[in-house]
């Protein structure tokens, strides 16, 4: 039997780390995905002229299969493994398939929950997940766990503060504040 493993960080090197404690701890690199925003590493790959689906990653391991791929609702992400697998060919299409909360409440996640994940992701932090059978999923959420991952309850009531009530696919991301592209001529 198998299990499933869901995570959010706060950013991206955090995510990294618990990947690396991960395939450290014996959990297989085929089992762990990670998705999230790194833009330093995105606008990287396209001062280099990659596109969307290249690989980024090197060396051995999940993190030497990392792609770049846009994700409707996030623009660019950088992401490897089973959860987006899927979710990577329906956004290179521009299909339904290629979205975020389909692909985590396929996993079993609640929708609610996947929603906040979702956001936590446009808002800069980073999912790790893991399929795996029972003894490495115990072991996942051991790893996981040490990681500091975000509080779904608490992420939620801090996001509708602002006014959140969920992840919109068609919202724009906000522009960086050094992106003037539609501001100066």
């Amino acid at each position: 039997m198998a299990g499933t493993v869901i995570r959010s960080y706060d950013d991206y090197e955090r995510a990294l780390t618990v990947v690396g404690s991960l395939e450290a701890a014996g959990v297989p690199p085929d089992a762990i995905s990670i998705l999230g925003r790194r833009m330093d590493a995105i606008e990287q790959s396209a001062d280099e002229g990659f596109e969307a689906g290249t690989l980024v990653g090197s060396g051995a391991g999940l993190l030497g299969a990392l792609i770049s791929l846009p994700i409707s609702g996030l623009g660019p992400v950088l992401a490897a493994g089973w959860l987006v697998a899927g979710t990577a060919l329906g956004a290179v299409a521009g299909a339904a398939a290629g979205s975020l909360i389909s692909a985590l409440v396929a996993t079993g996640m609640v929708e609610s929950e996947a929603h906040v994940l979702a956001e936590s992701v446009r808002r800069g932090g980073a999912i790790v997940a893991v399929r795996a059978s029972d003894d490495l999923v115990a072991v996942a959420q051991a790893v996981m766990a040490g990681g500091k991952p975000l509080d779904p309850v608490r992420a939620r009531e801090a996001y509708e503060s602002e006014g959140w009530t969920h992840f919109d696919e068609k919202q724009k991301m906000p522009r960086a504040q050094d992106d003037l592209s539609g501001v100066v001529s």
